[in-house]
Formats: structure tokens, C-alpha cells, sequence
């Protein structure tokens, strides 16, 4: 179960007592509030407050920009223009902080995203719950053979029972010794913030994260991609739908210009120019390293 009894009551409370308010709210938006989106196979996703809409971007934009812009070019082609054109400040307008339930290796990969505010469940003062990342079979990779960060072909048959009884067995038994540590029936047992450190990286951890909009694109734009970790890009997955509906503009113009675009290097577009006129370029008159071709040639079956 993602939510806690506890945590169930407090968003059950909270939904019973809406406030009214004359600040600016995104009705899309307003329909995640309070509501955990699961992911994985005990964490969530689910918004605590947000501040700032589409209006809010092409507001802060207008101000450098002068009056007569709205006259002359809709809010939505505005907020086009600042994304393609790489206007970073009034994306900075908008800011989301969630409530994120996660495994701790997926949590070190997170924080190297330091443009947020982030406030962690700490395991010096509270008892870690025995919660786990245990993969789905289809996630039951093998190393790449091309990617020395990356996974390669699906686990199978007596090799997948395998691993995924030692993931089980080896989570288990760090918790039970993480209990022993801690001390029970009147012994006075091992500091918390001691008997942590036996503790797996599958365990779950909980945080709030609170970042702005221009910096929240960034992250999903690197972890939302499909070279990303499956564990941290199925969280990414779950906040785009949200951002979706809070601002549903900026995050189609984020699709068009962040999400499906692709970047070249300057020998790449020369290349391209090259092809186009009906020369046949190879890796070799490429002016690039063969993981450079390579990543061109990628770039070219998906055009």
C-alpha cells in the first residue's frame, strides 16, 4: 500500500475542507491535488501546492516584453516562442512541490537534479518502514554490452527465480538484523541513525521536492527520456501527466521542443547539408568519433 493509514486520513481531512481562494488556480491541476499516483511497486506521486499557470508564464514575459504583446500574439504562441527561443524566466514564475515515495538508489539519482528544494524522511529520528523495490520480471536485466550504464536483454527462466529470490531474501534479512540493531523489549540496542547504514538502497524513502517550472522541464527532459533509468523515468512519466494538466501549453511546447526534438553538432548539420546534395558521407569523411556516427545514424532513421 503506497499511503499510510495515516497519510490517507490526513489527504481524507484535507479533501473534506476545500478553501476558497483569489489566487490564480489551474483547474487541471486542481483535480491532482491530494490524489497519489502510484509508481513502482509501493511508491507515489501526488501534489501538495503549486503556484502559477499558463497565464502566470506569459504574465511574467509581458513584462519585459511591453503591453501591446497580447494584442498582437495569443498566449499560447508566446509561450511557444519562449520555449523555442530558450527563455528560461518566466517558466521560473511557475513552481510544483510533491510528495514523492521512492527507492533510495532512485532518491541518489534524483537529488543530482540540485535546482530544488527537497526536505527527506529522516531515518535518524523515524523507523524506516520495511517497504522494498523488488523488479518486475520484465525488468530483470542483464548488463548491456554497449552501454556500460545501461540494461540489455530480459532475465529468463531459472536465472530470473534466482536473482529475484536473492533481491528478496537479501532486503528481508538486512531489515530483520535493522530491527535487531535497533533494540526491542527493554534492550537498549544501536542508535537509528547507526543501524540505518545496514539498511538496502531498494528500501523506500519519502520526500517533499519543490522546484519551479523551467528547472522541472529540465529534469523530465533528461529523465523522462527513453535512455533513462526505467526506475526514475516511470516517476518522470507520472509527473509529465500531471504537468500536462497544470499547463497544458508550456508542457506542449516542452513535447515539441524539449521532448521530440533532437540536438546536432555543428559537423552533424554539415553532414546532413552534405546528404541532402547527394553525397555519400561516411563515418570516416564525417569529421566524427564513431559513437558520434553512431548517434547521428540514430538520428537520421528517426527523421
Amino acid at each position: 500500500m503506497p499511503l499510510s493509514p495515516e497519510q490517507q486520513a490526513e489527504i481524507d481531512t484535507l479533501r473534506a475542507a476545500p478553501q476558497p481562494t483569489l489566487r490564480a488556480v489551474s483547474p487541471g491541476l486542481e483535480a491532482h491535488l491530494y490524489t497519489a499516483h502510484q509508481v513502482l511497486d509501493h511508491g507515489f506521486v501526488r501534489v501538495i501546492d503549486y503556484m502559477g499557470d499558463d497565464a502566470a508564464i506569459c504574465q511574467a514575459a509581458r513584462v519585459s516584453y511591453g503591453k501591446g504583446t497580447k494584442s498582437v500574439q495569443n498566449d499560447e504562441g508566446l509561450i511557444r516562442y519562449l520555449m523555442r527561443h530558450w527563455h528560461s524566466t518566466p517558466f521560473e514564475m511557475c513552481e510544483l512541490k510533491l510528495h514523492v515515495k521512492l527507492p533510495v538508489f532512485v532518491a541518489r539519482q534524483w537529488i543530482r537534479h540540485r535546482t530544488a528544494n527537497v526536505n527527506e524522511y529522516s531515518a535518524r529520528y523515524s523507523i524506516m518502514d520495511r517497504e522494498f523495490y523488488i523488479p518486475a520480471p520484465e525488468q530483470m536485466a542483464a548488463q548491456s554490452v554497449v552501454n556500460n550504464q545501461g540494461r540489455g536483454d530480459a532475465l529468463q527462466g531459472e536465472e530470473a527465480a534466482r536473482v529475484l529470490e536473492i533481491l528478496k531474501t537479501d532486503s528481508m534479512r538486512a531489515y530483520d538484523h535493522y530491527e535487531e540493531m535497533i533494540g526491542q523489549d527493554g534492550q537498549q540496542g544501536l542508535a537509528r541513525e547507526l543501524a540505518r547504514m545496514n539498511l538496502p538502497t531498494n528500501i523506500y524513502t519519502q520526500w517533499y521536492w519543490k522546484v519551479d517550472l523551467h528547472n522541472l522541464f529540465h529534469f523530465l527532459r533528461l529523465r523522462a527520456d527513453a535512455h533513462a533509468q526505467y526506475e526514475i523515468r516511470v516517476y518522470a512519466d507520472a509527473i509529465c501527466n500531471i504537468v500536462a494538466d497544470w499547463v497544458p501549453f508550456a508542457y506542449k511546447a516542452f513535447e515539441d521542443y524539449r521532448l521530440g526534438s533532437v540536438t546536432m553538432s555543428a559537423q552533424m548539420v554539415d553532414c546532413m547539408g552534405r546528404m541532402l546534395k547527394g553525397e555519400a558521407v561516411t563515418q570516416e569523411s564525417s569529421g566524427m568519433s564513431a559513437r558520434e556516427w553512431r548517434e547521428f545514424q540514430d538520428v537520421i532513421e528517426k527523421s
